[in-house]
């Protein structure tokens, strides 16, 4: 069967165990998460919990049905569509020689990323944008050296009307 990478986001209840008992379900039927992310939404009561997956669409409606049955599940939505605005934000160190630098600074401007760190040897900077774009500036530094990587995760919103 044919599996595909799916975004899942859901509003929960903020309160401790939540999140364990969501990934619990995911790893307990063998699911495996690619990314998550969570936080508290603009009501602290709620905190919004993103994941995606690679899945197949039955086994996507089965783990679907079985976390609007968890008790602190407000919502849940597949935002994996193109009516949704995915974001994913990376820290990256990567090493620079003194002849990189303006090359590696083209691709961090190019990319719209900001330089936070700036040492005789590395560069660490953040860049956002969707997962394809985020992919694509790390194949353009990977010949340069990508000594750390630190990525968010996917975040996802539907667009308003």
């Amino acid at each position: 069967m044919e599996t595909r990478k799916y975004t899942l986001t859901m509003l929960v209840d903020n309160e401790p165990g939540v999140t364990a008992r969501i990934t619990g379900l995911f790893a307990g039927r063998g699911y495996n998460i690619e990314t998550i992310c969570g936080a508290p939404t603009a009501n602290p009561k709620m905190s919004r919990i993103t994941i995606t997956t690679l899945t197949s669409p039955p086994l996507l409606a089965q783990c679907m049905k079985q976390i609007q049955r968890l008790v602190n599940v407000i919502k849940l939505r597949d935002m994996t569509g193109e009516e949704a605005i995915k974001r994913e934000m990376a820290l990256i160190c990567v090493k620079t020689r003194p002849k990189d630098q303006k090359k590696i600074e083209t691709i961090i401007s190019d990319f719209q990323g900001r330089i936070l760190d700036k040492g005789q040897q590395h560069f660490i900077f953040e860049v956002t944008g969707d997962e394809l774009t985020v992919d694509a500036m790390l194949d353009q530094l990977a010949p340069f050296g990508i000594k750390k990587l630190a990525r968010s995760g996917v975040l996802a919103l539907y667009r308003e009307p």
